[in-house]
C-alpha cells in the first residue's frame, strides 16, 4: 500500500478538485463565523438575526455541519455580520 499526501483532508475525501475547493472555501468561511459569534459573546438567537437566518441554521453552523451550507449563504451571512470577504486566485501547483 503506498502512501499518498494531500494539501488538506479535502483533498483526501472529495472527488474532484473543484468539490475540494469549494469544501475549503466553505470550512474556512463557517469557522470564520463560528469564531464571530465566540468572539462577541452572541446567543444563537442573536446571531440569528444578525445573519439574517434562523437560530436552527445557526445551531447547524455550530455544529458544522457543512453539507447545509451554500458557498453564496455563507459569503452573504458574513457580509451581515459586518465581515469583510477577500478571495486570492493563485495558480495550481
Amino acid at each position: 500500500m503506498s502512501k499518498k499526501q494531500f494539501a488538506s483532508v479535502w483533498d483526501a475525501i472529495e472527488d474532484t478538485p473543484e468539490e475540494a475547493e469549494n469544501m475549503k472555501l466553505r470550512s474556512i468561511l463557517m469557522m470564520a463565523l463560528k469564531n464571530h459569534i465566540d468572539r462577541r459573546n452572541l446567543t444563537q438567537v442573536q446571531a440569528a438575526k444578525l445573519f439574517g437566518i434562523t437560530q436552527p441554521r445557526v445551531s447547524d453552523l455550530m455544529r458544522g455541519k457543512i453539507g447545509l451550507f451554500a458557498l453564496d449563504a455563507l459569503v452573504n451571512m458574513a457580509t451581515a455580520a459586518g465581515l469583510h470577504v477577500e478571495m486570492r486566485i493563485l495558480e495550481a501547483a
